[in-house]
């Protein structure tokens, strides 16, 4: 029946798996022409974003140079990484930024015999001690910064040739540092103060000199300051350039590639756009340098430059390509160049960048495909799981029919069982009662005799009697247990009186051996008698002739252990996992022969577990077995019985 539910389950399943197949190829091909067709739509709005934002970024360009400084203007745009340089012109054309050192004229003055003779000093008398001297006696009386800042220069210059490094450093960090040289240049325009620490910086004996690092965080905020007009681009890129070498911690000034490019576009003798550019016409042109390009705004006063990986960074940053998926990659194409792959999707960058191009490279439709497995994946597995959840019900179906079957099979066995068992003893009590009243008269010793055999099938039928109604009420966990306090003796005589009559054959040796003194237990006494009887009813069942029973109670780890050994036939190992279950039997040709329905070791089980204790078997084949149950004495136990507890635990 198992195989023909499975059937009519699997052959819709596999036609339903047809389709789905079916479905999914169809759906591929729909969710390939959708994302086409979204694709191609979030391109054209990229490229009207880049149309706008190449608008916004000519109009405020135009903002910046017409109101704010020129090299202020640089520094905001390539601080907010809004260009990767900008070059700025003044009204009639002319470049302001980058900007370019400008000579200041040396005038005669009444210090030019003391520059001579300071001058001779350090060159030719090789003096450089009493040179600085002279060149400090000028920085003292020249009343012009430019002259004094110079000589304090020249003085700190012949320090260092006399070894005398520390006083040199004080005049470089500390003397210059005053506001009165905050602008002071030499005759080549640069800026002496920035040269004059990057000097000291040189001096010094890297890191572990106290005044290093305090002089080269000064140095490079004087280096990232914009807002001062006087120092020139040139000066600004070479000392950023030593800076860097000379601190070496992995600093790096972010500006100085902006200066640089800056330094090659002017190099290139380019020029800016033209000033007959428009607003609305703006957009980016090629620049006189490769892989270079310009954006220009309308009056002609800025211009800002891109690098081809610049500008790809940036398209790659606007919202309209953040709003595709993780897995999509959009190609900028400059100029000339081939997208990589297939590119079902190409369109162009917008007005504004000439002769560029928009692409989704796609090898072997992977993009594709990706995403139309998203879809699919979808339909594929709601199918599994309802395919899935179908043979679950069906396997669970089959699985209670099955249940039910060995149920009622097992009702079936039971209640043969049960009649056997029922008959056997009755039938002997007819025979017995019969043969009494077939007799012409009563011998009194055959009598007693027939009575005593009548007595003990009584006694067996009530037995199983009691065992049915035990293992009915466990079953139903209708088993009242009454806890008490119970010696152990008591229920070793109890249950050594229960059997007395069946043990005193001559087949059979009994023998009881308890411990004096055992702790009381907390417990059921009828159900424990219960559970030693049907142990040792067992053993008596499956042993041979000349059976040897030993009935045992100790104490053993606040426990109290009632044991029954006997020399019978033994359980195998497959048999001693499974001999507590309902109904089993060790073995079937005895249980057709004897007495009970193997349910006595389940009771057994039930009863104990109640009580907080386990039952536990050593056994050999044909070398007898020996049952031990441990129930906790009345100190170790809870106080309490597990009235609960089932028979149906294997």
């Amino acid at each position: 029946m198992v195989w023909l539910l499975t059937l009519v389950v699997l052959l819709p399943t596999a036609c339903v798996l047809w389709f789905m197949t079916q479905v999914m190829q169809n759906e591929r091909l729909a969710v390939q022409q959708k994302l086409v067709d979204f694709y191609q739509g979030q391109l054209a709005v990229l490229g009207d974003q880049l149309d706008e934002d190449w608008a916004q970024r000519a109009e405020k360009l135009a903002e910046l140079a017409q109101t704010v400084p020129a090299s202020q203007v640089f520094a905001q745009c390539v601080d907010s990484d809004w260009a990767d340089s900008v070059i700025v012109f003044d009204d009639e054309g002319e470049r302001v930024y980058p900007s370019v050192p400008r000579p200041v004229a040396v005038e005669d003055s009444a210090e030019a015999g003391a520059w001579a003779e300071a001058s001779r000093l350090e060159r030719q008398a090789g003096d450089p001690l009493a040179a600085s001297k002279v060149y400090a006696g000028i920085a003292e009386r020249s009343a012009d910064a430019n002259q004094s800042a110079r000589a304090l220069v020249a003085q700190a210059r012949c320090l260092v040739r006399g070894n005398q490094t520390d006083a040199a450093i004080e005049i470089l960090t500390q003397t210059l540092a005053g506001d009165e040289f905050r602008q002071a240049v030499d005759t080549q325009g640069r800026l002496i103060v920035a040269d004059a620490e990057l000097r000291a910086l040189q001096v010094m004996d890297g890191p572990g000199h106290s005044r290093f690092e305090a002089t080269a965080k000064r140095l490079r905020s004087r280096l990232l300051d914009y807002a001062d007009p006087v120092m020139s681009s040139a000066q600004r890129r070479f000392l950023m350039k030593q800076w860097q070498a000379i601190v070496a911690d992995g600093q790096v000034f972010t500006n100085l590639q902006a200066e640089v490019l800056a330094a090659r576009w002017i190099e290139s003798d380019a020029s800016p756009a033209p000033s007959t550019s428009t607003l609305t016409s703006a957009g980016i042109h090629r620049s006189a340098l490769p892989e270079v390009w310009e954006l220009s705004v309308a009056d002609g006063r800025a211009l800002a430059l891109y690098t081809t990986e610049g500008l790809r960074r940036r398209i790659g940053e606007l919202p309209a390509v953040k709003m595709l998926p993780a897995d999509v990659v959009v190609e900028v194409l400059a100029p000339g160049d081939e997208p990589s792959g297939q590119s079902p999707v190409v369109v162009v960058a917008g007005a504004r960048m000439p002769g560029w191009r928009l692409s989704l490279p796609v090898n072997d439709q992977s993009l594709f495909d990706a995403s139309a497995d998203k879809q699919i994946a979808a339909y594929f597995w709601t199918g599994v799981l309802a395919i899935a959840a179908t043979l679950a019900m069906a396997v669970l179906i089959a699985w209670a029919v099955r249940r039910q079957i060995r149920v009622a099979r097992l009702k079936n066995d039971l209640v043969a069982t049960v009649s056997h068992e029922l008959k056997t003893p009755l039938a002997s009590m007819r025979l017995l009662i019969d043969t009494l009243l077939d007799a012409e008269e009563f011998d009194p010793k055959k009598v007693h005799e027939y009575l005593h055999l009548i007595g003990r099938e009584n006694t067996r039928l009530s037995r199983l009697i009691e065992n049915f109604l035990t293992f009915s009420r466990l079953e139903q966990n209708r088993y009242a247990f009454k806890p008490t306090d119970i010696r152990p003796l008591d229920v070793v005589d109890a249950a050594a009186a229960a059997v007395r009559d069946r043990f005193q054959s001559s087949d059979c040796r009994f023998d009881i051996e308890a411990a004096p003194g055992l702790p009381m237990l907390l417990g059921d006494s009828d159900a424990l008698v219960t559970a030693v009887v049907n142990l040792l009813d067992n053993a008596y069942k499956y042993s041979n002739e000349d059976k040897h029973i030993i009935l045992r109670a100790f104490a053993e780890g606040g426990c109290v252990c009632f044991q029954v050994k006997d020399n019978g036939i033994g359980i195998s190992r497959g048999g001693s996992r499974r001999v507590f279950s309902r109904f089993y039997q060790v073995d079937q040709n005895l249980s057709g022969v004897g007495s009970g329905v193997g349910l006595g070791l389940s009771i057994v089980r039930a009863i104990v577990l109640a009580h907080g204790g386990t039952v536990g078997l050593e056994s050999e084949i044909d070398q007898g077995s020996t049952f031990t149950v441990k129930i906790p004495t009345r100190s170790g136990s809870a106080g309490a019985i597990k009235c609960e507890a089932r028979s149906d635990v294997s």
